[in-house]
C-alpha cells in the first residue's frame, strides 16, 4: 500500500513506497551554508540514494538555492557567499505503471528513487506536491521492472 500519490504534469500517477526525510543542514554544527557545501550534500544525497537499491534509478530534483544579503560579499567569508537549501531533503521510491507499453501491466511496473528539498517535513500528495517533483520526466527515467 503506497504513502501517497502524486499526479505528475504527464498526468501519470506515481505512488510513493518509500520515504527518508533529513534536516539539510542537522550535521552542520559550525561555519554556514555555501555552494561547495551544498554541492557536497547534494552529491551524497544522490549518490545515497542510488545505492540503497542499484536496480532502480535515480534522479535529482534540482533544489532551489537561495541567496540572502546578510552583509557577506564572498571576500570576508572562506567559502563565499552564503546559499542555503530548503530545511528538508527527501529521498522516495516512487512506482507507477509501465513505461514500455509492451509490458504487461499485471505483470510489470515502473519505478525511480528520487531526491528532492522542500519547506517542511510533510510527505508530497496530490495537493500538496513540490513543482520539481510533479514535473519529473517519468517515461525517461523510470525503469520497468517485473513482479
Amino acid at each position: 500500500m503506497p504513502l501517497t500519490h502524486v499526479v505528475i504534469t504527464s498526468g501519470r500517477s506515481i505512488e510513493l513506497t518509500h520515504l527518508r526525510l533529513f534536516s539539510t543542514y542537522g550535521g552542520l554544527l559550525e561555519g554556514y551554508p555555501h555552494q561547495a557545501l551544498n554541492d557536497r550534500l547534494v552529491k551524497g544525497l544522490l549518490s545515497t540514494a542510488a545505492a540503497a537499491d542499484p536496480r532502480t534509478p535515480a534522479h535529482l530534483v534540482p533544489p532551489p538555492r537561495e541567496h540572502p544579503d546578510d552583509g557577506r560579499d564572498g571576500r570576508d567569508g572562506h567559502f563565499g557567499p552564503v546559499e542555503i537549501l530548503p530545511p528538508v531533503a527527501c529521498t522516495g521510491l516512487f512506482e507507477s505503471t509501465p513505461v514500455n507499453p509492451d509490458n504487461d501491466p499485471v505483470l510489470h511496473r515502473s519505478a525511480l528513487t528520487i531526491v528532492w528539498f522542500q519547506a517542511t517535513p510533510q510527505p508530497p500528495s496530490v495537493q500538496e506536491a513540490d513543482r520539481g517533483l510533479r514535473e519529473v520526466a517519468w517515461e525517461e527515467l523510470a525503469q520497468d521492472y517485473e513482479l
